[in-house]
């Protein structure tokens, strides 16, 4: 068996010690020729100033004396040296006294020495003589062919590489010489007498030691060969038994295959047809999902519609003059058809995030002032059951998150609501901190608490706790379905920790990202910081730790009443507590703020400020300021507020309200006439466009679901209209699922707004688009 050239061990090590070899050689030469065009490089300074410096003294001499013959005879003597294209002497004025010059050497590799050392070089030198060393006598300017240097370093560098390439080859000719004789040729021997060894007999083989090769690693090489040959006889029989038994446990193991293979085919079979079910399954739910929330939502259009009549007539009612009893059945019948109109709204979110049509804003908003504004709402809930309602927000809490602040303040809401509704004494707090990158927003109370049971069943539709909860309570269970609904749609958890008799403590953790904007926080004035607080509240009270919290955060000291009698006291009083009402009423420190939980004190005056509880961060800032005498920081925001109301009344605005309703007709026409405006009605978008052409209108209030013509089609024609183009048109609809508002705004409306008609609302939406206030606008 004969291998190529190119395949022998001899080649491939000498290929390999060569192209090392000549690596290696190349590096090396590539450095000395590098350290060789440095030291060139550094020999043509030195030579060029040295003849410059020899040439320096006469020439100086010559400049002194004007001497223009000997000039010319020195820079013809520069011109003989072999780098020197160019000499000449200048005078101060840069004028030539003389020069000399000559061509430049034209070589074919010229382009590499100017490459490596430039064209040429321009040495410059001033000349003086030694006694007159401050009298400037002109310069000596040599030019410089640096290819006389470059041609010299070429050829060093030439006869380098090419006789490191001689060496690499005389070194591989005796290399491969040697590699062949000492390690080639015993190797083809030995595998020329192990290719004669036969596989039916390899026991009877045995190979030759080359000679001279018995102690390497070629006769070592050998020795283990024929080693393995003779086991080799032994393996074979052992590997024909295993070859036997390998047989029979194949023919066992093909029959073993086939019986599960069948068994995974009836199984897969099995499987894809309950594949098949679940996905017809899952396609029916969500059809009934979608089915019956567009079910709902036209219910909650058809329910709506007559309930705002209802709930607008008894407003308009209301605001009319009545005796108690006649004002005591209105608002009864008011807030149980607000409670209709609330149950209504639970059932349609719920069937909205069921059915994946439930959108989430993500804006900047405050979570504190959220918190305030909710604890705010049931505060009076709370004081007509006597119990304590304490928000505990941490003063470090970030004062902007991104998210959806309707639905936070929708699982607020329903919390603090049930934490008061199943409270009959002790208190309920909310609490609210940021870590990790979540909010955690905690509602506790000290109500009746539920069993292990009744936790189980809390966040399911229509239940509560236990069958006696609902009877002594009342409540449909949708408020926390809702919740916990809402709170998965914001990436939350809303988790509950409750015992019979000691309370619930429900906690809900959501990710919202702290929004980085420049936020409104008012500063504290220095002077309270030295004033400082005389604390009178108990120790005992809830109230006490959030208060102290946010005094320590804006670096206001704390001391007690009776050491401090200098600073502002804080006291928890109430109309029934005189004895804090007489000592606030004789205290002479630098003012008094009555923290009142009961809503039963009068306003505050001057000095003596009244905090409503529970705690709202900005009233305590404002209370502080006032009761030491400081000015208010929003005295000029004051006046600003009460034109806002005024502008309503003052410029009437003419308005054209598209309504099919006739009670929500009247209605609407109430409100807006109360809000000093004129309402013109029309029954369908058709009547509405034949009433913008006969009469001119400021603002148009357009209902969506009508006969004839609705409003959205109305819309997108009175947009074709260039005269109506910029037009005011706010839609106004009973339809409250996701994509509503974006129907409206897509047709052309302006804004949206959902019934039942609420004057706030119409005040609002009215003052965002009224025109402006133009005389030609004032003379219509």
């Amino acid at each position: 068996m004969s291998k190529g050239f190119k395949q022998r061990l001899s080649y491939r090590l000498t290929r390999d010690t060569v192209l090392v070899a000549m690596a290696l050689g190349l590096v090396l030469n590539v450095v000395q020729i590098t350290l060789d065009y440095f030291s060139a490089k550094e020999s043509m300074e030195k030579e060029v100033h040295a003849l410059i410096d020899i040439s320096n003294s006469p020439a100086s001499q010559i400049a002194y004396n004007i001497d223009v013959r000997l000039a010319e005879e020195l820079l013809d003597g520069l011109l003989r040296h072999p780098a020197t294209i160019d000499a000449r002497i200048t005078d101060n004025d840069d004028e030539t006294m003389a020069a000399a010059s000559k061509s430049s050497p034209v070589s074919p590799y010229r382009w590499v020495s100017d490459l490596l050392f430039g064209s040429d070089r321009v040495f410059r030198q001033e000349l003086q003589v030694p006694q007159l060393e401050d009298l400037p006598l002109g310069h000596l300017t040599v030019t410089i062919d640096t290819y006389h240097y470059g041609a010299l370093f070429l050829q060093r560098a030439g006869y380098t590489l090419i006789s490191g390439l001689l060496k690499s080859l005389i070194l591989s000719a005796a290399l491969l010489a040697i590699f062949y004789f000492v390690l080639t040729r015993p190797m083809l021997n030995v595998i020329s007498a192990l290719s004669q060894v036969r596989a039916s007999s390899p026991e009877k083989v045995r190979l030759p030691i080359p000679a001279n090769h018995r102690e390497d690693e070629i006769g070592t090489m050998v020795g283990i060969i024929n080693q393995h040959l003779e086991t080799i006889d032994s393996s074979l029989v052992q590997l024909r038994h295993a070859e036997i038994t390998m047989k029979n446990y194949s023919t066992q193991l093909e029959q073993e295959v086939e019986d599960r293979t069948r068994e995974i085919s009836e199984k897969n079979e099995a499987l894809q047809r309950g594949n098949r079910a679940l996905v017809k399954a899952k396609e029916d739910a969500v059809r009934r999902a979608r089915a019956r929330a567009n079910f709902l939502a036209s219910m909650s259009h058809e329910i709506r519609t007559p309930l705002n009549g209802v709930l607008g007539m008894l407003g308009l009612a209301l605001e009319g003059e009545l005796d108690p009893a006649q004002r005591n059945r209105m608002e009864i019948a008011l807030n149980a058809g607000e409670s209709l109109l609330g149950l209504l709204n639970d059932i349609l979110d719920i069937s909205k995030v069921e059915a994946g049509k439930l959108s989430l804003e993500n804006i900047p908003f405050s979570v504190r002032h959220l918190i305030e504004e909710c604890a705010t709402l049931h505060a009076q809930q709370a004081r007509r059951k006597h119990i304590q309602l304490v928000t505990e927000i941490d003063p470090d809490l970030p004062e902007n998150f991104l998210g959806d602040p309707t639905r936070v303040r929708q699982v607020l809401n329903n919390l603090l609501s049930n934490a008061i509704k199943f409270t009959d004494e002790g208190s309920a707090k909310i609490r609210a901190g940021h870590s990790g990158g979540s909010l955690r927003i905690d509602v506790v109370d000290t109500g009746i608490g539920m069993s292990n049971e009744g936790l189980h069943r809390i966040f399911s539709p229509f239940s509560q706790a236990d069958v006696d909860t609902t009877r002594r309570f009342g409540g449909t269970g949708l408020g926390l379905t809702l919740c916990r609904q809402l709170v998965e749609r914001m990436h939350g958890q809303i988790l509950v920790d409750s015992r019979e008799g000691s309370g619930t403590h429900f906690t809900v953790t959501l990710p919202l990202p702290v929004h980085e904007a420049d936020s409104d926080v008012a500063g504290v004035d220095s002077r309270l910081k030295e004033i400082g607080v005389a604390m009178a509240i108990p120790p005992d009270s809830p109230h006490r730790s959030p208060i102290e919290a946010q005094l320590r955060k804006w670096g206001i000291p704390i001391r007690g009443a009776s050491r401090h009698p200098d600073g502002i006291l804080l006291a928890l009083a109430s109309a029934e507590d005189e004895e804090t009402l007489e000592f606030a009423a004789d205290w002479q420190g630098a003012g008094v703020i009555l923290a009142d939980f009961t809503g039963t004190l009068p306003p505050g005056k001057g000095q003596h400020q009244l905090l409503p509880l529970p705690l709202r961060r900005d009233e305590l800032l404002r209370c502080l300021g006032l009761a030491a005498g400081l000015p208010p920081a929003d005295d000029q925001l004051a006046p600003s507020i009460e034109p806002i109301e005024h502008n309503g009344t003052e410029s009437s605005l003419s308005i054209l309200l598209v309504e099919d309703n006739q009670v929500n007709q009247l209605v609407a026409t109430s409100l807006l006439k109360k809000l000093g405006h004129r309402a013109d009605p029309a029954e369908n978008g058709l009547k509405a466009i034949q009433a913008l052409e006969q009469n001119h209108y400021d603002l148009v209030l357009m209902d969506c679901q009508m006969p004839v013509m609705d409003g959205y089609e109305a819309t997108q024609r009175i947009r074709q209209n260039p005269e109506w183009k910029h037009l005011p048109i706010i839609a106004v609809t009973a339809n409250v699922m996701q994509g509503d508002r974006e129907d409206c705004l897509a047709s052309g409306m302006n804004d949206y707004i959902t019934k039942p008609y609420k004057r706030d609302e119409l005040r609002a939406v009215i003052e965002r688009w009224r025109p402006p206030v133009s005389p030609e606008g004032s003379g219509r």
